[in-house]
């Protein structure tokens, strides 16, 4: 039997979060800050609003130590502040010292908010958005304010942010160090719509983690339709994606394989790859689409081989081990 129920969390916590978030205070003009939450405005507009985004400042920040920034793309129909709680990155970054940015996507006042991935989703594909370009100003804008170590800044996204996460790091090889996507496609190609949009090719080798639910019923790991949703976009499967970064980080020979959680993980990783990259790949037996981290895992049945599994901290320990050296080519 699958575990967790596919979807997003329930429309009551949406809310709430979607009202916290507003409520937040904006950055301060200080070199050093209490940590928090602050609600951080760029210079990108949409509709002749400002597009902004949730900053999480570590305990302990002080600004005479750059620290490592994390950017957490929150998948379609969600926000930054339901992915904060649902993932629970800010509570490790809090014990592990780096900075964390929730961007926030194209939506309508903060609902159904998507990301340009180039093949996939919402309004923000259709008009094609520049979400490269918001990106870009995200983390200027962090690097504006706060002391970013600018050899240490990665990328993680869930669903349709874990397809704009392999869109960025293709197109921003020079900026990351490392990324992780969970529960996205690399691409997509609609009934009758001709080719199917590419992914650029990077300039430079990434390492990268990439995890998938095998039950997942929104993004199939298998491709093709979502089994729940149906439709008429058929994505592709995610060992087109390890196809694509093992081809873009020259990786040869075969991965080392291990299988942890009595067999509930299955992890491969490609590790003789260009200028110390890595490819993994992390395959979860019965999972759905859904973060796999305690705020769902936590509430597994005792004798559930995956219960208190946390992705975040597997994903920033994959990520961590990478820096940007010369700021070119990401080493360990």
């Amino acid at each position: 039997m699958a575990r967790v129920a596919a979807g997003h969390l329930r429309k009551p916590f949406f809310l709430l979060a979607l009202f916290l978030a507003s409520c937040l205070p904006g950055l301060p003009d200080s070199p050093t800050l209490p940590s928090g939450n602050y609600r951080v405005p760029t210079g990108v507009r949409f509709n002749l609003l400002r597009r902004d985004f949730l900053l999480h400042v570590p305990a302990g920040y002080r600004g005479d130590r750059p620290l490592p920034l994390l950017l957490v793309m929150h998948g379609a129909f969600s926000t930054g502040a339901e992915t904060e709680v649902e993932t629970g990155f800010s509570i490790l970054a809090d014990r592990e010292g780096f900075l964390v940015a929730y961007p926030e996507g194209i939506g309508l006042f903060g609902w159904l908010q998507h990301w340009n991935a180039g093949h996939c989703c919402g309004k923000a594909a259709a008009d094609d958005i520049d979400d490269i370009a918001f990106v870009d100003a995200v983390i200027a804008a962090v690097r504006q304010r706060l002391a970013v170590d600018p050899r240490r800044i990665y990328m993680v996204g869930m669903s349709n942010g874990g397809m704009f996460t392999y869109r960025y790091a293709a197109e921003r090889t020079s900026v990351l160090a490392a990324a992780a996507v969970v529960g996205g496609a690399i691409g997509s190609r609609l009934e009758g719509g001709g080719e199917p949009w590419q992914v650029p090719p990077p300039a430079l080798p990434l390492p990268i983690v990439i995890m998938h639910g095998l039950a997942d019923e929104h993004v199939p790991a298998a491709g093709g339709k979502s089994p729940r949703k149906g439709g008429v976009r058929s994505y592709a499967p995610v060992t087109e994606a390890v196809e694509f970064w093992k081809s873009a980080n020259g990786c040869i020979g075969n991965p080392r394989e291990t299988m942890e959680r009595q067999g509930a993980l299955r992890r491969q990783q490609w590790q003789d790859c260009a200028q110390g990259s890595v490819v993994e790949l992390d395959l979860f037996a019965d999972w759905k689409h859904r973060w796999p981290a305690p705020h769902s895992t936590g509430t597994l049945p005792a004798e559930d081989r995956l219960r208190g599994f946390d992705a975040s901290a597997a994903v920033w320990d994959f990520l961590r081990r990478y820096q940007r050296e010369s700021g070119q080519d990401a080493k360990r």
